[in-house]
């Protein structure tokens, strides 16, 4: 649904839909999550959910996909547009993980979505391919940053780097949520960090 064609209270009710829902697929997995569930979350009738959403639980859950990717950059801001010096990468780190910290679970979002349900939905596969390459493209631009002013080998190749930034991030999650701690996540970022530290000219 276009969002320009609601009144503000419809916009209100409308992301506050998004935002439960997020939080319960956070909690429950999409199989875990039904239009009931979300009914009863947000205090909305049948025919409200399917007045915002129309395309049922399919265009909420890629809705939320969308809410969820700018989310994610939104809490890695500012450091991840200026990431051209090693002080900014270190504050970049630190404002991830109080991101993850501060969600009360250990588990992205977006990965999450990635793992259960991109395969079978096209549309939400490109939402989240969406979220992940634009993330991807401000860590390489923050290598490129870093070959400009001289602190990283020219030769680097600045995707591969960033590509293996994120998957990081992502594998230090899985460990990180079974323990409930983040010492997983820091030490996988720490690690995918270190290579970055090594291709200095």
């Amino acid at each position: 649904m276009d969002d320009k064609k609601l009144t503000e209270r419809g916009r209100a009710t409308r992301q506050r839909i998004i935002e439960a829902t997020g939080e319960q697929i956070l909690a429950s997995g999409i199989g875990g999550t039904t239009l009931d569930t979300v009914r009863a979350a947000t205090l909305t009738s049948k025919s409200q959910l399917f007045h915002y959403f129309p395309g049922g639980k399919a265009e909420l859950v890629r809705e939320v996909a969308a809410w969820e990717g700018g989310q994610l950059l939104a809490a890695q801001q500012p450091h991840v547009d200026d990431l051209g010096s090693w002080e900014s990468w270190s504050a970049w780190r630190e404002a991830l993980v109080d991101y993850y910290l501060g969600l009360g679970r250990w588990a992205c979002p977006i990965g999450s979505l990635a793992t259960q349900a991109a395969m079978t939905d096209p549309e939400l596969e490109r939402v989240i391919v969406e979220s992940m390459g634009a993330w991807r493209d401000l860590l390489a631009a923050g290598v490129r940053k870093m070959q400009a002013s001289g602190d990283v080998d020219r030769e680097a190749d600045p995707e591969r780097i960033a590509m293996v930034i994120l998957t990081a991030v992502q594998g230090g999650l899985v460990m990180s949520q079974p323990l409930r701690s983040a010492w997983p996540l820091e030490a996988a970022l720490d690690s995918a960090l270190d290579p970055l530290h090594r291709v200095r000219v």
